[in-house]
């Protein structure tokens, strides 16, 4: 099937690509692409890596030298499918505009990596988290222009470049909080409507970061009924992290304090501090976890979370926190977001494995795997 480019000649024709695996899940590294161990992603079956990419670090190093970029195609040459973000963070500074240096300068570090990765990633996704990622008084036509116009950037040079059979979707990246009315804006009903009416685009991106499951519903209600009916959603980051967070500063279990010798009144974040001073071994850490009922009462939330993706019918694929990063323990505290709870691979909070390989996260693993036979 051949459609005409927005934008473009009528005489450039784009030929779809192959579809994308339904209801897939993978695994999500956000930029710790220093992380990849294909050690761990052989263990866990998995057969889905996503990275991002900061687009302002392409000021201090080419592309092709950047590890995210290597990572990626290094985990697309392994023969793994793979999705990279493209992330333009504004949050701490005023949004740039539409046709100013800055703006030009986000165009011109865009075009220095589509050769790149263009025709060797499956998925290609333009934006991180551009709601969180720029400042509620930004959230205005600009801010839709700016994307836009790099959607389309992308869009041309994918037609230009990889037209015939080209293996890499292209999905606007992704919306948060869909769950509170207050971010559901004329800014994204427009992003919404962009995606829509764009045929070149597969979709759209959410990150349902929640403190319930039932709140990620309304991600879903929100976003289907504003996509064409042949476009579908990924899920590049999805967790219950704001639920561990509540948790943090509550008691940790009396039998596991009294057990391993902590004192009395310790709570929930000082155990995860000890951890990452000094690894637990993992039968320890699995036993804080297990002893938690505010964990062991959500253990199988990656199952129950994906079985709500799947049943849309919708989802192309999801992936899912992977393994503990350098940013999740840095300056731990009392109020850190605990990330880190999320992992898959305990590579932080864990001693390695004899090999020298990570240990797996507690419970996690068990549904990671089994979903990948769904």
């Amino acid at each position: 099937m051949t459609r005409k480019l927005l934008g473009l000649s009528a005489a450039l024709l784009f030929v779809c690509p192959p579809a994308l695996a339904q209801g897939a899940l993978g695994a999500n590294y956000n930029e710790h692409f220093e992380d990849v161990d294909y050690r761990d992603l052989e263990k866990a079956d998995a057969s889905w890596v996503r990275l991002f990419l900061p687009m302002p670090q392409l000021d201090r190093r080419p592309p092709a030298e950047h590890g995210a970029v290597k990572a990626i195609l290094d985990a697309a040459g392994r023969g793994y499918k793979t999705i990279l973000t493209l992330k333009y963070p504004y949050n701490r500074v005023a949004f740039p505009k539409v046709g100013s240096p800055e703006f030009e300068k986000q165009l011109a570090r865009t075009d220095a990596v589509l050769p790149l990765v263009m025709g060797k990633v499956d998925i290609l996704v333009v934006g991180n988290e551009p709601f969180i990622e720029s400042r509620q008084q930004d959230w205005n036509d600009n801010f839709n222009e700016f994307y836009e116009r790099l959607a389309k950037r992308v869009i041309a040079y994918r037609a230009q470049h990889c037209a015939t059979g080209c293996k890499t979707h292209l999905y606007m990246g992704a919306l948060n909080h869909m769950e509170r009315p207050a971010w559901r804006t004329p800014a994204t009903e427009r992003w919404l409507s962009f995606v829509k009416a764009t045929p070149e685009l597969d979709g759209v991106n959410i990150h349902p970061h929640i403190r319930a499951i039932g709140e990620s519903k309304p991600f879903l209600d929100y976003v289907l009924p504003r996509l064409r009916a042949d476009q579908k959603f990924i899920v590049t980051e999805f967790s219950l992290v704001w639920w561990w967070q509540a948790n943090m500063e509550k008691p940790a279990p009396a039998a596991f304090v009294a057990k391993y010798g902590f004192p009395t009144g310790t709570q929930n974040w000082q155990v995860i501090q000890a951890a990452l001073k000094n690894p637990f071994p993992k039968e320890q850490w699995d036993a804080f976890l297990a002893a938690s009922p505010w964990f062991e009462t959500r253990k199988h939330y990656l199952a129950n979370q994906m079985k709500l993706f799947r049943d849309t019918g919708r989802l192309a694929v999801a992936t899912y926190g992977f393994k503990q990063g350098s940013s999740m323990s840095a300056q731990w505290g009392p109020k850190k977001v605990p990330w880190l709870i999320n992992s898959v691979v305990a590579a932080r909070s864990v001693k390695p494995n004899p090999d020298g390989s990570a240990a797996f996260n507690y419970a996690w693993i068990d549904d990671f795997k089994a979903l990948q036979k769904k």
